[in-house]
């Protein structure tokens, strides 16, 4: 399989991929949301040390944030091939926005699903409701269907898996680390065996590890270094 790991932001990588090459995108990009946690009443600063809302990355001023993500849907509908499908997990108060904006370079809306985390850190449990899920919205581009290998079963836009194991967490060590079986649902659903997977945000690979572990090909984009480098170290042991 070709694995192909850019150390690079996301507009610059863009350059890197042809036209039309691209089957499905399955990301978590920054959700904008650094600045409003941190006038939250939470706990999970203290409970976890890598907390995302104190990094730093997630920061941006809300019309900022807009534009970039503008930028990023011209950018990718680019690379996106005919048919193809795109997976985008998001915070759930800004759904919305990220619908409108990718309407207007073509990606052709499905629906809004949640992952719903069977074992949430139990953050706040004293305060107010667990936050026990996040929100995904499922996009084809240059048609309104796409490869969906459901098997003639029934597939609910509601998906429940374990949050990151501790085990995969210390080989990933991200703040908003998604568990390789997550990803493992989408790209099994979603392309084919020899497709083109594309993670623009890629952090430290989960997607690439299930991609790889399906037979797909993949190209991963990381701003970071130290998580590029951990993302080619968790894909390089993937045996097939």
């Amino acid at each position: 399989m070709n694995m192909t790991l850019l150390n690079c932001d996301c507009i610059s990588a863009f350059d890197k991929i042809p036209e039309k090459s691209v089957d499905l995108v399955l990301t978590d990009p920054p959700y904008n949301l650094g600045l409003f946690m941190k006038d939250r009443d939470t706990n999970l600063q203290k409970m976890r040390s890598n907390y995302f809302g104190a990094a730093g990355w997630d920061n941006i001023d809300e019309e900022t944030w807009k534009k970039s993500m503008d930028v990023f849907f011209s950018k990718l509908a680019h690379v996106m091939k005919p048919k193809s499908s795109t997976i985008i997990f998001m915070a759930i108060i800004k759904v919305g926005i990220i619908i409108e904006i990718a309407q207007k370079h073509g990606f052709y809306y499905k629906t809004t699903g949640i992952w719903h985390k069977t074992n949430p850190m139990p953050r706040n449990m004293n305060l107010h409701f667990v936050n026990s899920t996040e929100s995904w919205i499922y996009f084809t581009f240059g048609g309104r269907t796409g490869t969906f290998n459901n098997d003639g079963k029934m597939e609910h836009d509601f998906i429940e898996t374990a949050s990151t194991s501790m085990s995969e967490r210390k080989r990933g060590s991200h703040p908003t680390q998604k568990p390789v079986a997550l990803m493992t649902k989408f790209i099994k659903l979603l392309s084919n065996k020899n497709d083109v997977v594309f993670d623009p945000f890629m952090g430290s690979g989960s997607t690439g590890v299930a991609a790889k572990i399906l037979q797909r090909n993949f190209i991963g984009v990381e701003i970071d270094s130290h998580y590029y480098q951990i993302a080619q170290k968790r894909t390089s042991e993937v045996e097939l």
